[in-house]
C-alpha cells in the first residue's frame, strides 16, 4: 500500500495516510474529519550501505529543516 502524504484544507494540519489504491479521494482528515485534503509531493529516499545494511539517516536540507532526499555535500537549492 502506498503512503501518501495530504494537507487539510479545513484544519491545514499535515499527516501521512496509507492508501489501499491510487483512488484517494473520499479519505478523511484524522485530525477533523474533513474530506477536502490536498495530495502533496512525496520525496522518498532510501540508503544502503556497502555492506547491506541501512546506512545513516539522510543530511538535514537547510532550505526545509528536514531531510529532502537530495541534499548532500554538494548540492545546493
Amino acid at each position: 500500500m502506498p503512503l501518501y502524504e495530504f494537507s487539510c484544507q479545513v484544519c491545514h494540519k499535515e499527516f501521512e495516510l496509507l492508501v489501499r489504491s491510487a483512488n484517494w479521494k473520499g479519505a478523511a482528515c484524522p485530525h477533523c474529519g474533513a474530506k477536502k485534503l490536498s495530495k502533496k509531493l512525496s520525496v522518498f529516499a532510501s540508503q544502503v550501505a556497502a555492506s547491506g545494511k541501512a546506512s545513516s539517516p539522510p543530511p538535514i536540507c537547510p532550505s526545509t529543516g528536514r531531510a529532502c532526499g537530495c541534499c548532500g555535500p554538494t548540492h545546493r537549492h
